[in-house]
């Protein structure tokens, strides 16, 4: 009972400290910029949300109501199964008056013609601030303290507040921008709601012809794309598994070289592994030359379609495989394979039906990751597509082309995303009554087993091979820094570096180069946004895996639909739902970092489960029994033994959020401008050897960030640390 009035007290601090001390509605210069307390006397809209009523805006007043009464409960009601009844009510009243409210009365008034008609004209109001935001914040936690005081989930109020709050978070950043694409598809310019373009775009046969297989004619842009990502997604797979196994079960020499070297190409903006590719396998590329020079043989623009395409991403998503795989290969017992070798079990019958059975959830969440990304990559298909499109390009084209074709943009997104949630569907299946939890409260001294030899040498030529052939690339993008024309003018040079990044002392450091501005914008936004998209899909993952409450299925799909769908659909999505109240966002560094954080977290979500498959459940239940909370659970037994899942969500946040590009291109802003739209721009103007010096830079200063989150977030220890030798006596 004391738990549950001081979990109440703790909210009406909050509620008060957001309706007497902050605005109600959004501040245009920033609210984190603080002008707004000097304005807030002259300026209305800036007042708290205690004074809105007053200013004849009666839509705050039932808000003002309903946190009243749960005052009046907390005073005048014991805390209990009927106190948490209407503590439910109240909350969902509140978020539902809200939700209603915001999207009914935008800046000149209603909405909609049909509520002025019944209601009369209103005064229009700003979209939501910080004030309006603390409400509905205090809205969802009622609802979570109610289920809490009727004893759900055993009353655990962090669960019941985790889940709350992820459900409010997914709905608002998920689900609305979704909703209002699609609302736009079925809207004509007068604001009339009409099918036609719906019903004539969805049987086109561009998208569904399967002449290909006939050989009368080419397949349509969903096959197309669904063939290219079961390609990527299983040559992805397969890659990140052997630099995995090379770097944890041989003695190669190189092994923290073979690390960064996959991280390479995933710290790269995608456009310039596609120029690589290009200046080195283009119809004038330097080893087309040498090809044809030696062979005679004439390659053609063999590189621009789906080969080309496929060759990018798979140097693209293959250090995405290998970061999830690489804690999961790790994180196989060695006591199971030494009981398998003790039974007489050879090295190849181990591997075979102990190792690589246990790593099913690694390799299964590495296919759907690899499959979602080659389904939503936009940068090389736009570099490398040639006449044949996919499905990201053929919207971004739907939308921002001379055609500009909403519907027809939602329907090929819908198709898209049919494609993502069957495929996570089928993960899901095969998964599923199985049980691969090899991580138990007992220490665990042993070595994981060598690699048979019929395992070691291919998978070692594989990684070497594709070592060389990353390394070739990147060579040809730092070539392309120190040239003057990449291409034509081999001369070298330092001028393309001086006048991106050029420093001058003017009482003071003055940055004078052309890419600071964009440059300390992306380090910013990025360093913001990884640690929340860590955050937030490590704990979804612990809920999911752990914790069993209504509604989890379709909680987990709804997750993956953020990751499913291309980038150029998430920025349109979020242009067209954050560009007028309740919500408003465009041209801040709110959007472009909320973007990035429910972009990606996905990826933290699938990492963190395949590695919570493998820690077993009785860790939990150990901690709880000796009277720790789910909280501290959480912190002192799950995030240690998560820490492979910790630094990948980290890294992968992180250089998503400088290397994205389909979503950026359309959420920036003359004030906060991201690094790869920038060099978009130099691309366009044929600035290229500025824009690969660019891309050199920031892949120096991501592999710096990365080492120290390395540093930070530590190593798994699995074994008990040994004790320090006793010092000998010295005889008497």
């Amino acid at each position: 009972m004391f738990r549950d009035n001081r979990r109440l007290d703790l909210l009406f601090g909050l509620v008060l400290a957001g309706l007497l001390l902050v605005p109600w509605y959004r501040v245009r210069s920033g609210f984190f910029g603080f002008d707004w307390i000097a304005d807030m006397a002259g300026k209305t809209d800036l007042w708290p949300g205690l004074l809105q009523p007053f200013l004849g805006r009666w839509q705050v007043a039932p808000v003002l109501v309903l946190l009243a009464l749960t005052l009046f409960l907390r005073l005048a009601r014991q805390p209990g199964r009927a106190r948490g009844r209407v503590l439910i009510l109240i909350g969902l009243a509140g978020l539902v008056w809200m939700v209603a409210e915001g999207l009914s009365i935008g800046m000149r008034g209603w909405n909609w013609g049909l509520l002025e008609a019944a209601f009369g004209e209103i005064e229009g109001q700003p979209a939501f601030g910080a004030g309006a935001v603390t409400a509905v914040l205090a809205f969802t936690l009622l609802i979570a303290f109610g289920f809490a005081e009727r004893g759900a989930l055993k009353g655990d109020a962090f669960i019941l507040g985790a889940i709350a709050l992820l459900v409010l978070l997914v709905a608002t950043f998920v689900f609305y921008p979704i909703l209002s694409m699609f609302t736009g598809a079925f809207q004509e310019f007068d604001g009339s709601f009409t099918a036609k373009g719906v019903l004539k775009n969805l049987p086109d046969p561009k998208i569904w012809s399967l002449s290909c297989l006939t050989g009368t004619g080419s397949c349509g842009v969903a096959w197309r794309t669904f063939f290219l990502a079961i390609c990527t997604a299983t040559g992805t797979t397969l890659l990140g598994l052997a630099f995995a196994l090379v770097a944890t079960r041989t003695r190669f020499p190189a092994k923290k070289g073979l690390r960064l070297l996959t991280v390479l190409p995933i710290i790269t903006p995608p456009f310039v592994i596609g120029l690589a590719l290009i200046m080195l396998l283009g119809r004038s590329g330097t080893l087309t030359q040498v090809i044809e020079g030696v062979t005679g043989l004439e390659l053609g623009r063999w590189v621009y379609g789906l080969t080309g395409i496929w060759i990018a991403q798979m140097l693209s998503f293959t250090p995405i495989a290998f970061l999830v795989l690489i804690g999961v290969v790790e994180g196989v017992s060695p006591s199971m394979e030494e009981a398998s070798q003790t039974m007489r079990a050879g090295r190849w019958r181990t591997f075979r039906k102990v190792s690589l059975p246990l790593m099913a959830p690694g390799l299964a969440n590495s296919f759907l990751i690899g499959f979602i990304e080659s389904m939503a990559d936009f940068g090389n298909p736009l570099v490398l597509g040639g006449s044949g499109g996919v499905l990201s390009t053929e919207i971004f084209f739907a939308v921002v082309g001379a055609q500009h074709d909403p519907a027809r943009a939602a329907v090929l997104a819908t198709v898209l995303l049919c494609f993502t949630l069957s495929a996570f569907l089928a993960q899901r299946l095969w998964l599923s009554g199985r049980n691969y939890a090899t991580l138990s409260g007992k220490g665990d001294g042993g070595r994981h087993a060598a690699l048979p030899a019929r395992v070691a040498w291919p998978v070692t030529i594989i990684v070497v091979a594709w070592g060389l052939f990353t390394l070739i690339i990147y060579t040809m993008i730092l070539f392309g820094g120190f040239v003057k024309l990449w291409g034509l003018d081999h001369s070298l040079t330092l001028e393309h570096y001086a006048r991106g990044f050029s420093i001058v002392w003017d009482n003071g450091i003055v940055w004078t180069g052309v890419a600071w501005n964009s440059f300390w914008t992306t380090m910013k936004i990025a360093l913001i946004a990884a640690p929340l998209t860590a955050a937030v899909g490590l704990l979804t993952a612990w809920l999911i895996v752990r914790q069993s409450f209504p509604g989890k299925g379709a909680f987990e799909f709804a997750l993956m639909m953020s990751f499913a769908i291309p980038g150029t659909v998430i920025g349109i999505s979020y242009i067209m739902a954050f560009n007028l109240p309740p919500i408003q966002m465009t041209g801040t560094a709110m959007i472009l970092i909320f973007c990035f954080v429910f972009r990606n977290m996905p990826v933290g979500v699938r990492g963190g489960v395949a590695a919570m498959a493998q820690i077993d459940g009785s860790l939990d239940e150990a901690s709880l029994t000796l009277g720790a909370n789910s909280a501290r659970t959480m912190r002192r037994v799950i995030l240690p033994l998560m820490r492979p899942a910790i630094l990948a969500a980290l890294v992968y946040s992180f250089v998503r959020a400088i290397t994205s590009i389909s979503a950026v291109i359309f959420l920036v802003s003359a004030k906060y401008n991201m690094a790869t739209a920038y060099i978009v721009g130099l691309v366009e103007n044929g600035e290229y050897g500025i824009a690969i010096a660019y891309s050199s830079v920031l892949i120096l200063v991501m592999i710096t960030v990365i080492g120290t989150f390395q540093l930070l977030v530590g190593e798994r220890r699995l074994k008990r640390p040994e004790p320090a030798a006793k010092p000998q006596e010295m005889p008497a």
